[in-house]
């Protein structure tokens, strides 16, 4: 069963009800018998983010961005497609592009989906969301303006922090004092300013953080990771630093 053995094989709980639920509840039902499927994980008082839940998340999402532009073509989804072979292999990129061709031909209520995925999604994961939603923006080597403001509407609803996106914006789309922006700080920051920033970004973005999602998404957390460590290398470099 490729990538749906291991995403909905690995759980899934709440995009099987709401409006997630109303956009993938035949697809998931004709792809996968439902004996397979198991329930969220929950860890006391905190939600525990399933592969399911992530990647029929992702699926939904890319989606949204793809039809940001009013219109969906071919090379789009041959973008996508090359995403997802990279990321989890061919066959699973397969599988993958039949279930987003179905979704693109429904009607995605953006902020109702976003509003679910917030409420019931830890925000390592949600971080994790925005970086592949960049990512996949970039296959075609150019993000253009109506991606970046679906995505950037996305993170609100979300209730992502307007200073982690722009983080993670600036590892794609550089900016002046690009490297500042990954840290989340300004230019003026001491040398100690710089380094506290380094290692709370350091923290927040460590792959750890989602290693519950498993091997295939994890491979975005290192990306995200390295791109804090080059921030901060850059940074070193120009002050001097030691």
């Amino acid at each position: 069963m490729g990538i749906f053995g291991k995403w909905l094989g690995g759980g899934l709980g709440f995009v099987m009800g709401g409006p997630i639920g109303g956009l993938l509840g035949f697809l998931v039902g004709s792809m996968l018998d439902s004996s397979t499927v198991q329930s969220s994980t929950y860890t006391t008082g905190t939600v525990r983010t399933t592969q399911g839940d992530f990647g029929m998340s992702l699926l939904v999402l890319v989606a949204a961005v793809m039809k940001a532009d009013g219109k969906v073509v071919k090379s789009e989804l041959d973008y996508v497609k090359q995403f997802f072979v990279r990321q989890f292999g061919q066959e699973s990129a397969k599988q993958a592009l039949m279930m987003l061709k179905d979704i693109i031909r429904q009607e995605i209520p953006v902020r109702d989906v976003c509003l679910q995925i917030g409420r019931n999604m830890d925000y390592s994961s949600r971080l994790q969301l925005l970086h592949l939603l960049f990512n996949v923006s970039l296959a075609d080597s150019v993000i253009y303006p109506s991606e970046i403001e679906i995505i950037e509407r996305i993170s609100g609803y979300l209730g992502v922090a307007s200073t982690d996106f722009l983080s993670i914006k600036n590892m794609f789309i550089p900016e002046t004092d690009s490297s500042y922006k990954i840290l989340e700080i300004d230019k003026s920051s001491s040398n100690e300013g710089v380094k506290k920033a380094y290692r709370r970004m350091a923290m927040k973005y460590h792959p750890d953080k989602v290693s519950h999602l498993g091997d295939d998404f994890r491979k975005t957390a290192d990306e995200k990771f390295k791109k804090v460590n080059e921030a901060y290398e850059k940074i070193k470099k120009e002050r001097k630093m030691v």
